[in-house]
């Protein structure tokens, strides 16, 4: 008896006989069709978003077990926003790549990095003028992604399994409650939360 595993990366509820699973799953003369439903049904749930699946395949019996990986924590927020992708941080991203792409011209490069300088020196961030937030979670939605991932994650405890999701919205242009996903971090520390994580 050998096992043979096949993994790969599809679109939750939309795998097809394409490449990469359609051919490999021919090379050992299985039911692709059969594999391809059993494996759409049970990532449905995840529907608009990469998922990484696992198929363990026994080669004399022909008899296969899928095994679902979560999306990472990027997609499962965009779901729970509702969103198709994560827009940039930052409404300067868009003027620097066209200033990039641009004329070019070395003054305006010498003008562009003045200010910054100007601007480090002073002690100012531009990034709160900047910033474009593109939604905001819920401390339910973000329970909700920590359970989700929970196998996945290095903490001990829901505590801080729920930190570790929190840390990874610190980089986008999402607010938690309103509030910032850092300052969210202080208040799960505090014990703000832990009535809603069942821990009081």
């Amino acid at each position: 008896m050998r096992k043979i595993i096949i993994e790969a990366l599809i679109d939750g509820g939309k795998a097809t006989p394409a490449p990469p699973l359609g051919p490999q799953l021919a090379v050992y003369k299985m039911n692709i069709g059969k594999v391809i439903q059993d494996i759409n049904e049970k990532t449905k749930e995840y529907e608009g978003m990469k998922v990484p699946i696992k198929i363990i395949i026994d080669d004399v019996t022909k008899e296969y077990e899928i095994k679902i990986g979560t999306p990472p924590v990027s997609s499962l927020i965009r779901k729970e926003l509702g969103l198709k992708k994560i827009a940039p941080e930052k409404r300067g991203e868009e003027v620097e790549e066209k200033e990039e792409e641009g004329k070019g011209k070395k003054e305006d490069k010498k003008v562009v990095e003045e200010e910054v300088e100007k601007t480090e020196k002073k002690g100012k961030m531009k990034e709160p003028e900047e910033r474009v937030i593109v939604g905001d979670l819920t401390i339910y939605q973000c329970i909700k992604i920590t359970k989700m991932k929970r196998e996945n994650l290095l903490a001990k405890d829901m505590k801080k399994a729920l930190k570790e999701i929190v840390a990874t919205v610190v980089s986008m242009p999402v607010t938690i409650e309103g509030k910032s996903p850092k300052e969210i971090l202080k208040e799960i520390d505090e014990g703000k939360y832990d009535s809603k994580l069942g821990l009081s």
